[in-house]
């Protein structure tokens, strides 16, 4: 990278240009398509993503100011309100949806011998779904409720790192459950997941695949024991059992024996009651491993705060998938860079750097570099601090 390049060009430059070329053509995205290319918009948007722009006359406004850099940041068309709002609403959305994909790739690479917090050589996803509201006259090919529409962001959260590895955004009606079969279950990970996943067909084929899961066990559970597990220290750990589903449909779907374990939360004085098909590891080992979950909540908490999914610069189907896209684009670009330069400041910390400092001509590295932070002046909660 050139000693003189824009901070936002030398993070742009992280990006497999090829690999996106390749995904344009495989959609036909410069069908028809004279000036404003797909990488035009991609840098767009994600130079709004970086910046917090309000609405697309921000990001028109914005670049204006600095229509001399332009060609500095990679964009060669020239910027529009309409033309980029034509783009959002017409070019095909799974540009951008597999072009996050292969960034996932990349990134979980780079994080794969990370730590989470449990010692445990497996890959460990935790999955969930957020709603995102909209409103039903703006949107209604998003319907929700009688008077309320929503779109849901389906998660599948590598937990070395935080980097999702699935993705899958549909309209506020659909149950988390049918997720389930979008999956192409990976042999010995561990998935986790609350009770809302409770599909004893859906996870017998977890199970036929050699993937285990760990949930929570619904308080209507039917079921009959078999064996019980010795147990040194009941201080948490209550009960360790075999048992085997005795209503019908549940013992059909799922033949099999499930391990239940019943564990005392001392710090909230909770019991819970889990389910899995791992007979293996330790039961305390399996409870905080559920207990890990809660990252994919701060997750969803994280880029709901940080990045622009909750009002949009279109309203069209393709336009909102676009923007969803591109933001985690947008992250996960980050995540690689940070990982890639060894930066130790936290996601929060970076993107609050990058939003003041894309026009500089600072190297990326020295930018980011620990000693040259101070720290935030806000009480930021460390639940945010993901990486």
């Amino acid at each position: 990278m050139h000693p003189g390049s824009l901070v936002f060009a030398q993070l742009m430059a992280y990006l497999p240009r090829p690999t996106f070329q390749r995904t344009v053509s495989r959609y036909g995205g410069h069908f028809k398509v004279k000036s404003f290319s797909c990488l035009d918009q991609f840098l767009v948007l994600a130079f709004a993503q970086l910046t917090f722009r309000e609405s697309l006359r921000d990001i028109e406004a914005t670049l204006r100011a600095h229509a001399s850099k332009h060609y500095r940041m990679g964009l060669r068309g020239g910027i529009a309100r309409n033309t980029l709002a034509n783009a959002n609403a017409q070019r095909d959305w799974r540009i951008y949806a597999d072009f996050a994909q292969h960034l996932m790739a990349m990134a979980r690479q780079l994080y794969a011998k990370d730590s989470f917090g449990v010692d445990l050589k497996e890959t460990v996803y935790a999955l969930d779904s957020t709603t995102i509201d909209l409103c039903l006259s703006l949107f209604p090919w998003a319907p929700f409720r009688s008077t309320k529409a929503a779109i849901k962001l389906h998660t599948l959260l590598d937990l070395r790192g935080n980097i999702p590895s699935f993705l899958h955004i549909t309209d506020g009606t659909v149950h988390d459950v049918n997720v389930l079969d979008l999956l192409i279950p990976e042999a010995g990970a561990f998935y986790i997941m609350d009770r809302a996943y409770v599909d004893f067909t859906r996870l017998s084929v977890l199970d036929a695949a050699g993937a285990f899961f760990v949930t929570r066990a619904k308080r209507n559970l039917n079921y009959t024991f078999q064996e019980a597990a010795d147990i040194e220290d009941r201080s948490q750990i209550r009960s360790d059992w075999r048992i085997g589903l005795t209503t019908f449909t549940s013992r059909r779907g799922y033949p099999k024996s499930l391990r239940r374990i019943r564990y005392w939360d001392p710090e909230t004085r909770q019991s819970l009651t889990f389910l899995t098909n791992n007979f293996d590891l330790p039961a305390l080992t399996i409870c905080q491993l559920y207990r890990q979950r809660w990252q994919v909540e701060l997750f969803f908490k994280w880029i709901k705060q940080h990045l622009r999914i909750k009002a949009f610069y279109g309203t069209t189907e393709n336009a909102v998938k676009t923007q969803i896209w591109v933001a985690v684009c947008v992250y996960v670009l980050v995540a690689i860079v940070r990982k890639r330069l060894q930066v130790e400041a936290s996601m929060h910390t970076i993107l609050q750097i990058l939003s003041l400092t894309l026009f500089e001509i600072t190297p990326l590295d020295e930018l980011l570099r620990q000693d040259s932070i101070s720290p935030p002046e806000s009480d930021d909660s460390p639940q945010l601090e993901l990486f």
